[in-house]
């Protein structure tokens, strides 16, 4: 495999840039389109350009053998902007780890500094399918991160394994991702389906009966209300409807009212951050007011209850990760030192998505340490043979790349405080249930 080298400096300066400038989904469903042109790097902000190939001094100078290469299409516009800068800082505080403190990633004995490249997909599914084989043919990176979304990630993954090369990704959940035969594409996170389970067992245990069900018709929020209806189902809960909307929503006062007039104890909503808040804003304009709420992708944000209050009291929202579990590995630590180092580096709290973000190339890291060289082959065996801890969780890959290792937990707002309240072995705070109305939230 061809390995390029490249100085230090050039890439921790793209690095700092990129904060200076500034986890699901979906634009498409379907496979990746026709390769088009891709896009000059300078459509690209001058952060995510690729730095010009110069040689590298000789590793005892600069104290590496070489440089992996590692590319990624990643939101930093368009609607997928707020959980993009997410994965971006994860990606960046993985890689500055790697470089800075761990010395880089060890080949066989040799020390190789990594180097990632990322542009703007502007939450577009063509452009990500471009980008992804500019970074290939354009770029020659030697492995792939995902993007964020489901959809998007459907569409890098095709161009990833047309040309046989590995994309290891923790922000596409949706269990379409993994039920086309690929054997390049692998996801540290919990798959879609399983999203609500907790929250939905807990709240059954607490007393529900009932459940309305809406969601985005996109891959990923389908997967989550699949799910949800199967758990619904074998929790004893009553569905009583379940309604569809469409991508880029604005207005969901029409599915509330319907839902509102049901009278149900939980109301599900599957779809991304700006969803979150129309469910919230419509359900108390309408005085719709279930007892328990769970909404995917925005209540376990901190950006959730700045935006919308008080009112962000006792709604419950699925988690990947969160800063209080008690997950620990020998690189970052436990989960609460990444939340730490996290914090301090970007000034902000990680939400999960940034914590997935930092996990996914750390299962690379490792695969590629176990393997020993860079050889796609081999390290693709790694990866199916990884089963390891991390801050963020168990990662052990199925035989379609998802991971099947790691459980997923429940948060709550409680007074203003995300909480983890589900499952049992990882609460932090009871489940409050059920919720007053509006009024005196």
């Amino acid at each position: 495999m061809k390995v390029r080298r490249f100085h230090l400096f050039a890439m921790l300066l793209a690095f700092v840039l990129v904060a200076a400038a500034c986890s699901d989904d979906e634009s498409s469903d379907t496979e990746a389109p026709a390769a088009t042109e891709a896009p000059a790097a300078t459509d690209a902000p001058a952060a995510t350009e690729a730095p010009a190939a110069t040689e590298a001094p000789p590793a005892t100078e600069a104290g590496f053998a070489g440089t992996i290469r590692l590319g990624a299409a990643v939101s930093e516009t368009g609607r997928f902007a707020r959980e993009g800068k997410d994965t971006r800082q994860g990606y960046i505080t993985w890689a500055d780890w790697v470089n800075e403190e761990y010395g880089g990633i060890n080949v066989g004995g040799e020390r190789y500094e990594v180097e990632i490249v990322m542009y703007d997909d502007e939450g577009d599914a063509d452009r990500t399918a471009s980008l992804v084989e500019q970074l290939i043919n354009e770029d020659q990176v030697d492995f792939l991160l995902g993007p964020y979304s489901s959809g998007l990630t459907m569409s890098a993954s095709a161009i990833a394994e047309q040309y046989g090369i590995i994309m290891v990704e923790g922000n596409g959940a949706s269990e379409s991702i993994f039920e086309r035969g690929f054997e390049n594409i692998f996801a540290v996170l919990t798959p879609a389906g399983n999203y609500t389970q907790s929250a939905l067992k807990a709240l059954a245990d607490a007393g529900a009966e009932s459940v309305v069900i809406a969601y985005e018709d996109t891959a990923f929020p389908t997967s989550v209300a699949e799910g949800a209806i199967r758990w619904a189902e074998e929790y004893g809960l009553e569905l009583l409807g379940v309604e569809t909307y469409p991508l880029e929503v604005t207005d969901v006062s029409a599915i509330m009212t319907k839902f509102r007039d049901l009278e149900p104890d939980i109301f599900v909503g599957g779809g991304h951050f700006n969803d979150a808040l129309l469910f919230v804003r419509a359900a108390k304009e309408l005085d719709f007011n279930p007892q328990g709420m769970v909404i995917t992708v925005g209540p376990s944000n901190p950006s959730f209850v700045e935006e919308v209050g008080s009112d962000a009291n006792f709604i419950l929202g699925p988690t990947q990760w969160e800063g209080t579990m008690s997950w620990s590995d020998e690189w970052f630590g436990t989960s609460g030192d990444f939340y730490d180092r996290y914090t301090e580096k970007w000034g902000e709290a990680p939400t999960y998505q940034a914590a997935e973000s930092a996990a996914t190339p750390l299962a690379l890291m490792v695969a590629i340490e176990n393997a020993g060289t860079l050889d796609m082959d081999a390290v693709r065996q790694a990866m199916f043979d990884l089963d390891i801890e991390t801050f963020y969780g168990p990662i052990n890959f199925d035989e379609t790349g998802k991971n099947v290792g790691k459980p997923m937990g429940s948060i709550q707002i409680q007074d203003g405080v995300i909480n983890v309240v589900a499952p049992s072995e990882a609460a932090v705070a009871p489940l409050e249930y059920p919720a007053p109305p509006w009024e005196d939230k």
